[in-house]
C-alpha cells in the first residue's frame, strides 16, 4: 500500500472525527448531555451510533482474516455478532432503558439494593472493557504498521491519544455524532472497494478457488519473514531466497524447498512462483489453514471443533447484551419503545455490513495467501486493493479502506473508553462530576494500551470473542434474571457473577497470557462460554432459591417499572445519571 495515500486517508478520518466531535461539543451544555446525551437521541440516529461503535476492528479486519485462514466455521462470528442484538431486543432493550440506570453497576444496585453486587459488576465491566479494547488497539497498530512501518504499539498509542481527547472533551453527546458518521464511513469503505475488486476478479478470468486444499499463489509473490519461522511444504516448490533458509545464508539464488519442514530466519525474503502451493507455519495443521475450507468442523479447531463452535455461538449470541459500550447507548433513548426501535434498526444496519465480509475473506484466500505464511491474516482487507488492482486506483481504494479501519478503531475505542471511564468515575474515584470523569479516561485507555505492547499476536476477532465470553457468563445471567425473575437475590447475583463471570475472566486472561498450554485444557480455557454461562445461571438461581428471604423489598415495584410502559408508570426515568 502506498504510504502517502494511506496516511492521507487515516489523517482525513481523524480530522473528520475531530470536526464532527466538535459539532457535538458545541451543543453539549449540561451534565446530562455529557453522560447520556440528555436521553434524547432519536432511534434512527442512535441506531447509526450503536452500529458505528459496535463494528470494531474485529468486524472490519478480524473476521475476514479468520475466514481467509480457517474457512466457513468463522461465519459464526458475523452471525453471532448480529444475532446478539436479536436476543437483546427480545429480553433486555426496553426494560433496561426503563430502569433509568446509566451503567450496568447502576442497574445492578437499583434492582438488588446491594453495594456488593454493584462493586463486583463494576470490576467485571472494567475487565470486559479492557479485554475488548486490546484487539482494537492491536488492529490500529497493524494498520499503521502497514502504512508507515512503525512498530505495532505506535498505532495503539495514536488511537488512545485521539480518543482520550475526544471523550474527555465532549462526552456522550459528542461521540453520538462521531459514531453515527463512522458507521457510514465504514460501510462505504468496504462497499466501494468491493465493487472494484469483483470487477478486477472478473477481468482476471475469475480464477477457480481451490478452497478444500492448500491455497496457491495466483501470481509470483515475494514474502518477507519478520521473525524466525518454521514452514511445512506439502510438495517440493522452487523459490528464490535472500536470507537464511535451513541454517544456510542465501543471496538471491534459486533453490527447491522439498516436502517437509524448513527453518526460515528473520529478515529473509522468499519469492514464490505462480501456481505454487503455500507452505504453512509449523506443521501446517489446522490452526493456520485447514483442509476443507468450505466444510464446517472439517478442521477440528483446536482438535475440538464442535465444542469450540458452541463456545463461539454462546459467547456471541449472549454476550452482546452485557457489552458496556453497547448497553450505555440504550440509556440515551427517550423511552423503552425507542430503545426497541433502535435495536431493530441496528439489526438491519449490521446485516448490510456483514454481507461484505465473506467476500474479502474469499478474495484474500485467492490473492493474499502469503498472509497465511506470515500470520498477518488480519491485514487481508487492507492489502487486497493493491493485489488485485494496483497503481493509483489500488492506492486510492487502499486509502479508503485504511480510513474505514481507522474509523472502526476510533468509534469502538471511544464507546469503550466512555463506558469504562463512567464506571471508574462512579465507583473508584471520588464522585466529583465531569472533572473526575475526564480524569478516569486516562486509566480507562492507558491500561489496555500498555497491555497491547506486551501481549502476543492473538487474532483480533479471537480476542474480541474472549470479551464476549466474559460478558455472556456474567451480565447475561444478571440482566435476564434481574429483568424477568422477581426471585433473584443479592447473594445469588454475587455467586453468579463470581462463579460465571469470574471463572470466564480467569480463563481468558490465562489464554491471552499464553499460559493455557495445548490440547483439551487450552480449548476449555479459550472457549469458556460452554461451561461458564451455565455456571453463572445455575449459581444465581440456586443461591437465590436458598436465600428467598433476601429478595429486595422493592422488587415488585422495580419489576413493574421495568415492564410497564412509561405512560402507565409515570416515570420515564431520570434525565441525569
Amino acid at each position: 500500500m502506498n504510504q502517502t495515500y494511506g496516511i492521507a486517508g487515516v489523517s482525513a478520518v481523524v480530522l473528520a472525527t475531530v470536526l464532527v466531535g466538535a459539532l457535538g461539543l458545541r451543543i453539549s451544555r449540561t451534565t446530562s448531555d455529557f453522560y447520556v446525551a440528555s436521553r434524547s437521541v432519536p432511534p434512527r440516529l442512535n441506531a447509526f451510533a450503536v452500529s458505528g461503535e459496535y463494528l470494531s476492528a474485529a468486524s472490519f479486519l478480524g473476521v475476514a482474516g479468520l475466514l481467509l485462514a480457517q474457512g466457513s466455521d468463522m461465519l459464526w462470528y458475523p452471525i453471532g455478532y448480529t444475532a446478539g442484538f436479536l436476543v437483546l431486543l427480545a429480553f433486555v432493550a426496553a426494560p433496561l432503558r426503563r430502569s433509568g440506570a446509566y451503567t450496568l453497576p447502576d442497574f445492578a444496585e437499583a434492582r438488588l439494593e446491594s453495594r456488593s453486587v454493584r462493586r463486583i459488576a463494576s470490576i467485571l465491566v472494567v475487565g470486559v472493557g479492557w479485554l475488548y479494547l486490546l484487539p482494537q488497539l492491536r488492529g490500529a497498530g497493524l494498520t499503521l504498521r502497514l502504512l508507515t512501518g512503525a512498530p505495532g504499539w505506535f498505532g495503539g498509542l495514536v488511537v488512545a491519544v485521539v480518543v482520550t481527547a475526544a471523550v474527555a472533551a465532549g462526552g456522550m453527546r459528542s461521540i453520538t455524532f462521531v459514531q453515527a458518521f463512522q458507521y457510514w464511513l465504514k460501510l462505504t469503505a468496504l462497499l466501494v472497494p468491493a465493487v472494484f475488486l469483483l470487477l478486477a476478479w472478473r477481468s482476471d478470468h475469475t480464477p477457480a478457488p481451490v478452497w478444500d486444499e492448500r491455497p496457491v499463489f495466483q501470481r509470483s509473490t515475494q514474502v518477507r519473514i519478520d521473525r524466525p519461522l518454521t514452514l511445512t511444504a506439502q510438495e517440493p516448490v522452487r523459490i528464490t531466497a535472500a536470507g537464511t533458509v535451513d541454517g544456510r545464508a542465501r543471496h538471491g539464488e534459486s533453490l527447491t524447498l522439498d516436502a517437509g519442514t524448513h527453518r526460515i530466519g528473520t529478515g529473509t525474503t522468499l519469492r514464490f512462483p505462480s501456481g505454487a502451493r503455500v507452505p504453512l507455519p509449523g506443521d501446517g495443521g489446522t490452526g493456520s489453514a485447514p483442509p476443507g475450507w468450505t466444510k464446517p468442523l472439517s478442521a477440528g479447531r483446536e482438535q475440538h471443533g464442535l465444542y469450540a463452535t458452541y463456545g463461539l455461538i454462546l459467547a456471541t449470541f449472549l454476550g452482546t447484551m452485557g457489552l458496556p459500550h453497547v448497553v450505555v447507548r440504550f440509556y440515551t433513548n427517550p423511552d423503552g419503545r425507542a430503545a426497541r426501535r433502535t435495536t431493530v434498526a441496528v439489526l438491519g444496519l449490521l446485516g448490510a455490513f456483514y454481507l461484505l465480509i465473506p467476500l474479502y475473506g474469499a478474495l484474500g484466500r485467492l490473492y493474499a495467501p502469503d498472509l497465511l505464511l506470515t500470520g498477518d491474516t488480519d491485514a487481508a482487507v487492507l492489502v487486497l486493493p493493491q493485489r488485485l488492482i494496483g497503481g493509483a486506483g489500488g492506492d486510492l481504494l487502499g486509502a479508503l479502506i485504511a480510513g474505514g479501519a481507522c474509523a472502526a478503531f476510533l468509534s469502538t475505542v471511544s464507546g469503550l473508553t466512555m463506558s469504562v471511564a463512567g464506571v471508574l468515575a462512579q465507583d473508584v474515584l471520588p464522585t466529583l462530576g465531569i472533572r473526575h470523569f475526564r480524569l478516569a479516561t486516562l486509566p480507562a485507555i492507558a491500561v489496555p494500551a500498555a497491555a497491547n505492547a506486551v501481549v502476543g499476536d492473538l487474532p483480533v476477532a479471537d480476542a474480541v470473542g474472549l470479551a464476549f465470553a466474559v460478558s455472556a457468563s456474567s451480565f447475561c445471567p444478571l440482566l435476564v434474571l434481574g429483568i424477568w425473575w422477581r426471585g433473584l437475590t443479592p447473594p445469588g447475583a454475587v455467586a453468579g457473577l463470581l462463579l460465571g463471570g469470574g471463572s470466564a475472566l480467569t480463563a481468558v486472561t490465562v489464554t491471552i497470557a499464553g499460559g493455557a498450554g495445548s490440547g483439551r485444557l487450552r480449548t476449555l480455557l479459550a472457549w469458556p462460554a460452554v461451561w461458564s454461562v451455565p455456571v453463572g445461571f445455575a449459581a444465581m438461581v440456586l443461591i437465590s432459591l436458598a436465600t428467598r428471604d433476601r429478595v429486595p423489598a422493592s422488587a415488585t415495584a422495580t419489576m413493574a417499572r421495568l415492564h410497564l410502559p412509561e405512560a402507565l408508570t409515570g416515570r420515564p426515568g431520570p434525565s441525569t445519571p
